[in-house]
């Protein structure tokens, strides 16, 4: 009998008594496994070997686990600090609690996202509590990091640890899980047979290539089998993250509605982004619980000095004969801070003011789908930085049914019908409303965003005599209409699940 000479290695190396790993048969023919495997197929095409398969998992720590497996687990960190300020007996600050725990940059937000989840206390409104009875000692994921620590790559089946427990640890990016097909080969009674007679070595081509073509000698040489059945090694290949998809296709319906796109800077001006949508310095929005601010640069050095009188004149005074400010103080200083932008309706003012295209006559249709920056609590529907769906227009006698009619059409480009609006409070519109949308799981409703007609107090120094609609509404919260997501951290952040990105289809 003739064989390939790779399938004549797999028959000496395997046994008929005990079941071969192709790993292991790599390993003693000194072949590829993809060759062997190959072989193998091969091999029971032709009644010679035996095949069975089954499905092994193993775990092992990403580098980020490894990290807090020697170095304590982020929210552990936290409510150590916690409790070493007092927290236990009462509220203290959260700033001063997480400068003393000594995390820095995302730890902060994966602390301040686990730390409610696993009981240690209580975050609200820039203050933190800290439970007695938690126990950090008990926390499983800290037991399992450790075990995993010790253990390295492993079986999941050979550890100690709920699926629970190993699945919110690779949500959460610290383990990797690796499913692997195994296939073991034991030698039929006719291999044994055939291998007792012996077995010749036959002269097989893998490959065609340009040498065979150009001497003919193709056709005088026997071909190897090509097994399509073969294992392959799986590549995930990048992809157009499904956010970026969908801001790209809000972008796509907004032009085709008639719309132009402003840009503008992330960083900005108080006064470009409170103080001329008429917000008074001491709104509670306008504090460092709410703002990100810049250490350094701390202010801008220019803005249009005409145009500071204007605002400063409607903040302290009001607009109009009947109009009557805020008669709280008004400093200058404080509107140029520098700070990251908490809503992209600072390129709205800058684009109406006229400082970033020249006067604009009605009408006029604007929109932007960028990020903004807020200090808020992290949950399910909340992140510190997201997209806004910037956008208004220009035009005369503009109604709240001119509003309303425009989010009925944009939002039934994506399929969405049942919009819902509630009347709210704006300090730069009047009236205004807020938007919300039916989750398609839950069926809960998910307010999606705000908007309303510009105030005169706010229009006037800026130079526009005509309405203006405008709307700030939640690019991840459309996602979550969209797909069903239930959580915008499974979509982008530190949490973000990787596979369920790689499997959800775009819808267009």
């Amino acid at each position: 009998m003739q064989l390939p000479s790779q399938q004549v290695a797999v028959l000496e190396a395997a046994s008929a008594d005990e079941a071969t790993s192709v790993d292991a048969l790599a390993a003693a023919t000194d072949l590829p496994p993809e060759t062997v495997t190959g072989a193998v197929f091969e091999l029971e095409d032709e009644g010679l070997v035996a095949v069975s398969e089954r499905v092994d998992e193993t775990v092992t720590l990403t580098d980020e686990g490894v990290e807090y497996a020697g170095d304590a687990l982020p929210e552990v960190r936290l409510y150590e600090a916690a409790l070493a300020a007092g927290a236990d007996e009462e509220s203290t600050q959260m700033g001063q609690v997480i400068g003393t725990s000594g995390l820095e940059g995302p730890q902060v937000d994966i602390a301040l996202s686990n730390y409610a989840r696993k009981g240690y206390g209580t975050i609200d409104s820039g203050e933190i509590t800290a439970d007695p009875d938690a126990d950090p000692a008990a926390d499983a994921e800290a037991d399992a990091l450790a075990a995993l620590a010790d253990a390295g790559e492993t079986p999941v089946d050979a550890v100690d640890i709920d699926s629970d427990t190993v699945d919110q640890l690779e949500r959460r990016g610290l383990v990797d899980r690796h499913e692997s097909t195994v296939r073991d080969v034991t030698l039929t009674e006719r291999a044994v047979t055939e291998l007792m007679a012996g077995i010749e070595t036959s002269e097989t081509v893998g490959e065609v290539t340009p040498e065979l073509l150009t001497s003919g000698e193709w056709e005088d040489v026997e071909f190897a089998d090509y097994n399509v059945e073969a294992d392959a090694e799986r590549f995930d290949g990048g992809k157009v993250h499904i956010l970026r998809q969908t801001a790209e296709r809000v972008k796509d319906t907004l032009v085709g509605m008639g719309f132009q796109e402003m840009d503008g800077p992330h960083v900005d001006a108080d006064f470009w982004i409170n103080d001329c949508l008429f917000m008074p310095q001491d709104h509670p929005a306008r504090t460092h619980w709410d703002r990100f601010a810049l250490e350094n640069p701390t202010h801008i050095d220019d803005l249009p000095p005409d145009l500071v009188d204007r605002v400063e004149r409607a903040h302290k005074e009001g607009v109009g004969p009947d109009g009557e400010g805020y008669h709280s103080p008004w400093d200058e200083d404080f509107a140029r801070a520098l700070a990251l932008r908490g809503h992209t309706t600072s390129l709205s003012t800058r684009y109406l003011s006229g400082e970033e295209v020249g006067d604009l006559e009605p009408p006029q249709r604007y929109f932007s789908v960028e990020k903004v920056y807020r200090n808020d609590t992290l949950d399910p529907t909340h992140l510190l930085e997201f997209f806004q769906i910037e956008g208004w227009v220009m035009a005369e006698d503009l109604s709240v049914r001119d509003l309303m009619g425009t989010f009925e059409e944009f939002y039934s480009q994506f399929g969405i019908e049942d919009i819902q609006f509630k009347p709210h409070y704006n300090p730069y519109t009047e009236p205004s409303f807020e938007l919300f949308g039916t989750h398609p799981t839950t069926g809960e409703l998910v307010e999606i965003g705000n908007s309303g007609i510009f105030r005169e107090e706010m229009l006037e120094p800026l130079g526009v005599e005509c309405d203006v609609m405008a709307w700030g509404l939640a690019l991840e919260r459309l996602l979550m209409l969209m797909y069903g997501f239930e959580d915008i951290r499974d979509i982008h952040g530190t949490l973000c699940d990787l596979e369920l990105l790689r499997e959800t289809e775009v819808t267009y």
